[in-house]
């Protein structure tokens, strides 16, 4: 097995950990000032590229083989993404820290570069294999999302250095925004989960034509999404946009239930995806009820904040943390006793990490983001700082417990 997903899911790990650990230096002080400065750049890079695009990168390498039953197009290009998007991102903090335009600028490319080979890599990959189907096209999309929103982050930069098109780069920075956290994310999450959460559940013969449906509904809402930003037509389209997202949710949390009434085991683990889709399936008709007074609410800073929160900090982040107390144990094992499978001593994967462990830590993690978001909601900095206090705590416990797997 190739060592490249262990080289990403590690270095997320530490990603994870740094994240969690200058939140806590703060108190998640950040979370309560102005997100479009030094600081709240900052973190938000550190948390979406820093560890959960990185993780999901290596997440990427290791099942698109499982998927495919087939390698990937170049393991050695795979080793040059990683080293030039681990030392654009790191030099991207830096920057956001200093403040440092030139700085950023440079690092940027840098990133970009690796995310532009990661998705040359997997569309070779993918166009070589041709196998069709809602979990190819699924990480395809995914692949092209996460370029364009490199893309126009360089555009961005680009735009910070000369200034040349200041009446675009609200709208730019809107598409940024739009195309990584509902488009790679989601695409992402989605796609993979029509293969993971079978295996997990040990389901069989369940119906999958909701599958092309949520696929159809989600590219929709992406596109939507885009274009109402681009366009500057946020007012009427972005209303839309999250009708069409919120009905690709609904059908998606119900082909899991699907997934899980065709079930042959009852713990899976990462069930726990199953829980916080229907937590931000809930919430998505409950902002699309909001949102219908007027859509110019959606772009209010708080409920901006409130709904990036719960989608990348409670879906993204919990479903992505979920996945992992299943993949790094199966890497590791794999990579390290795979070869001496059935012999005498040769320790189970079941032994390797404790679920028990994981599934009190996910509901630690969990029940301290409910008390963040309403701190947020309610707006009251105190209840903001212990909600997001405890989470980094419960965080980097869980994050240790996983870690620990490759003691065995």
């Amino acid at each position: 097995m190739s060592r490249l997903p262990f080289w990403f899911i590690v270095t997320g790990i530490l990603g994870f950990i740094a994240y969690h650990a200058f939140s806590l230096l703060s108190l998640t002080g950040w979370l309560g000032d102005e997100l479009r400065g030094p600081e709240g750049w900052f973190h938000a890079h550190l948390f979406v590229l820093g560890w959960a695009t990185m993780l999901a990168m290596g997440a990427v390498y290791q099942l698109i083989h499982v998927i495919l039953q087939s390698d990937i197009y170049s393991t050695r290009l795979g080793y040059i993404h990683y080293v030039m998007f681990s030392i654009g991102v790191t030099g991207m903090l830096y920057g956001f820290i200093q403040a440092d335009v030139r700085w950023l600028a440079g690092f940027a490319t840098c990133a970009l570069i690796g995310i532009l080979l990661f998705g040359w890599n997997m569309a070779v990959t993918l166009f070589r294999a041709s196998q069709w189907n809602p979990i190819t096209v699924s990480t395809a999309c995914a692949c092209l999302y996460l370029v364009l929103t490199g893309l126009t982050g360089m555009l961005m930069g680009l735009n910070f250095t000369f200034g040349q098109w200041n009446g675009l780069h609200e709208r730019i920075f809107g598409a940024h925004i739009w195309m990584g956290t509902i488009g790679w994310f989601g695409m992402l999450i989605t796609g993979f989960s029509y293969k993971m959460l079978p295996m997990f559940y040990l389901s069989h013969h369940y119906p999958v034509r909701l599958q092309k449906i949520v696929l159809l509904l989600w590219n929709a809402a992406v596109i939507t999404g885009v274009v109402a930003f681009l366009a500057d037509m946020k007012r009427g389209l972005l209303w839309l946009a999250l009708l069409l997202l919120t009905a690709g949710m609904l059908v998606y949390v119900y082909h899991l239930e699907q997934i899980q009434e065709k079930r042959h085991k009852n713990n899976p683990g990462p069930g726990w995806s199953v829980y916080v889709s229907r937590a931000l399936a809930a919430l998505m008709v409950a902002l699309l009820i909001y949102a219908s007074q007027g859509p110019e609410l959606l772009l209010h800073p708080r409920v901006v904040l409130l709904a990036g929160w719960v989608y990348l900090g409670g879906w993204v982040s919990l479903t992505i943390l979920g996945y992992a107390s299943k993949i790094v144990p199966f890497l590791w094992w794999t990579h390290k006793y795979g070869k001496q499978a059935g012999k005498p001593g040769t320790p189970l994967m079941a032994d390797m990490l404790n679920q028990r462990h994981v599934s009190w830590g996910l509901i630690a993690m969990a029940a301290s983001s409910l008390l963040l978001v309403s701190g947020v909601l309610i707006n009251l900095a105190e209840v903001m700082m212990v909600g997001g206090t405890l989470l980094s705590i419960f965080s980097m416990a869980y994050i240790f417990i996983i870690a620990r797997v490759f003691q065995h």
